[in-house]
């Protein structure tokens, strides 16, 4: 009754004090967070919802999911069996062989990345929503009722007439106030362990940030020593596909990937693309050229590209002749002409 009539507009309401209602919403801060990172990073270390229910189940019954191979692992073995199906003796046969025992190294990896988040951060993160806010959310509704228990008190010794009846609610008033406040009491001490979680869960970021380090760390070894393995590829492989990887690992730059990867294109396009560039630094004239990767300017005096893009280029007397200005629109800046291919 004390409720509706509050909602309704018709009866006062003890409101509870400022440093109280600070705690609740942190509180209700840090769990509705906690689980959109906790749901978030399941998803990122298991992609896969009906994996991610089954491993989920598995951890609740404390066994152990039935070892089922991971997407690298999977490609790995696809290659090993490739490889060993052309011959291990053949070029390609080998290379696949060494491709798939990576891609296996890189799923073992991946496992291990999964159990240690799973442990050091979703764990407690875990164990903060199903233990300690549980426990929050039980004992603020008791807070709840307990408020509503003093607040009826009060209405009805507002109501009482006779001295009798004013007697008895004033002693319900006292007993259900002194309640009311050992309630809001229990419940503030619980909620001020709110900034211990806060602390425990940085060091569980900690832990998670670490795990990541280490798997990105062992994936880039392992590529790096298959990429030894292969001979760095020789450069017939790139003759099929002159969009080699544009993405900078430590000290090679992009561009210097991209100018290794023109350099290795069939010797036809390349002496076109010699010829005309000769012709466009001997001229002064200017030419189209379309874009073929994206390229970040490093300075102001470069101009962002993108791929697919057409711009006009010009060759500057004493300019590196790796080197063009371009010009879109009233836009001009230095490109790399390793990105460029001339139209005529």
């Amino acid at each position: 009754l004390q409720f509706t009539e509050e909602k309704l507009g018709q009866a006062e309401k003890t409101e509870l004090d400022a440093h109280l209602e600070n705690l609740l919403s942190k509180a209700e801060c840090t769990k509705l967070w906690t689980e959109k990172i906790m749901k978030q990073t399941e998803v990122l270390l298991q992609p896969n919802p009906n994996a991610r229910i089954e491993e989920f189940v598995y951890e609740k019954l404390d066994r152990k999911a039935p070892s089922r191979m991971n997407n690298p692992e999977l490609l790995g073995q696809y290659m090993i069996d490739a490889g060993n199906e052309f011959g291990p003796g053949t070029a390609y046969g080998n290379a696949l062989i060494k491709c798939g025992e990576t891609q296996k190294r890189i799923g073992t990896a991946d496992r291990e990345l999964i159990q240690t988040s799973a442990i050091n951060f979703l764990t407690p993160l875990r164990n903060f929503i199903e233990g300690d806010y549980k426990t929050i959310t039980k004992e603020r509704k008791l807070l709840q009722n307990k408020r509503l228990d003093l607040d009826a008190a009060k209405t009805r010794l507002k109501k009482a007439k006779v001295a009798e009846a004013r007697a008895a609610s004033e002693q319900e008033v006292r007993i259900t106030q002194s309640e009311f406040d050992r309630q809001a009491e229990i419940t503030r001490l619980l909620l001020e362990g709110i900034s211990s979680t806060h602390a425990h869960h940085l060091r569980c970021l900690n832990d998670f940030v670490e795990a990541q380090m280490t798997y990105y760390a062992q994936c880039y070894q392992y590529m790096l020593d298959l990429q030894k393995q292969l001979g760095s590829f020789p450069s017939t492989f790139l003759s099929n596909n002159n969009q080699s990887s544009t993405t900078p690992v430590q000290s090679v730059s992009t561009s210097s990937v991209l100018a290794s990867a023109s350099a290795s294109l069939p010797s036809v396009s390349n002496s076109v693309v010699t010829s005309g560039l000769s012709e466009l630094k001997s001229s002064s004239g200017s030419r189209k050229a379309r874009v073929l990767y994206d390229y970040d300017a490093a300075n102001s005096s470069e101009l962002s590209l993108l791929a697919d893009e057409v711009i006009t280029v010009y060759s500057i007397p004493g300019m590196d002749s790796d080197w063009l200005m371009g010009e879109r629109g009233n836009q001009k800046g230095k490109v790399p002409i390793t990105y460029l291919e001339l139209l005529n």
